[in-house]
């Protein structure tokens, strides 16, 4: 189970070894961009397996090869919300643990100077806020785009049922999600230090988006 963090009450670290083990690898500067994708999506399989206990489900009926019988179904459907581009690294993980979820995607690059963020794409299902929302990003650094996609995924969208999936974080980035959206829980492998005067996380890992798709 993830940590409730005790100087952010939005925020849930996951403190598993085999996570952490993962997470460290991916850390390392020479891990190459093959190697660095499938421990993402590994890490994020094994957080949505814990962050998905409190899914809502229902009775169904079932026939099984010898009776019928009850079951369980979830109640409400779930939809991915990659931001783009690094977003997409983790979305696989995710679905190799439930297929059926449907994917949005949400386009925002960071304006190097001013650091906020600039949209460019967003297509999502028209009943998102009918279920589960889980907005994804392997870094929340500033937490600038992740603001504003949930901004987004509210205001524009009707949801309400957020959570949000990060490999790891930074106290500044947690801190404007709170005031921003206090309700939206966000689930990381690690709270880092701090971020640079370039609003990169330290001690991170470098560009998760040039890592994952081997732009460096």
């Amino acid at each position: 189970m993830p940590k409730q963090s005790l100087k952010h009450s939005n925020l849930r670290v996951f403190d598993h070894p085999v996570i952490q083990d993962k997470l460290t690898r991916i850390r390392n500067k020479e891990t190459n961009p093959a190697t660095f994708r499938r421990l993402l999506n590994e890490i994020a399989g094994l957080m949505f397996f814990q962050m998905s206990r409190g899914y809502q489900a229902v009775d169904i009926p079932v026939e099984t090869p010898v009776e019928q019988s009850t079951g369980k179904q979830l109640a409400h459907p779930i939809t991915l919300v990659p931001i783009l581009r690094a977003g997409v690294g983790m979305t696989d993980g995710v679905m190799g643990m439930v297929p059926e979820a449907r994917v949005g995607h949400i386009g925002l690059y960071r304006d190097e100077e001013t650091k906020k963020p600039v949209p460019y794409y967003c297509k999502l299902p028209k009943d998102i806020a009918e279920g589960h929302v889980l907005l994804i990003d392997p870094m929340l650094a500033t937490g600038g785009s992740a603001s504003y996609a949930a901004n987004m995924l509210c205001e524009e969208h009707g949801c309400s049922n957020i959570q949000m999936m990060c490999l790891v974080a930074s106290p500044e980035g947690v801190t404007k999600m709170n005031q921003d959206h206090p309700s939206v829980v966000i689930y990381t492998a690690s709270l880092d230090r701090c971020l640079n005067e370039n609003g990169y996380i330290l001690p991170g890992l470098g560009d998760a988006g040039d890592r994952i798709f081997g732009t460096v």
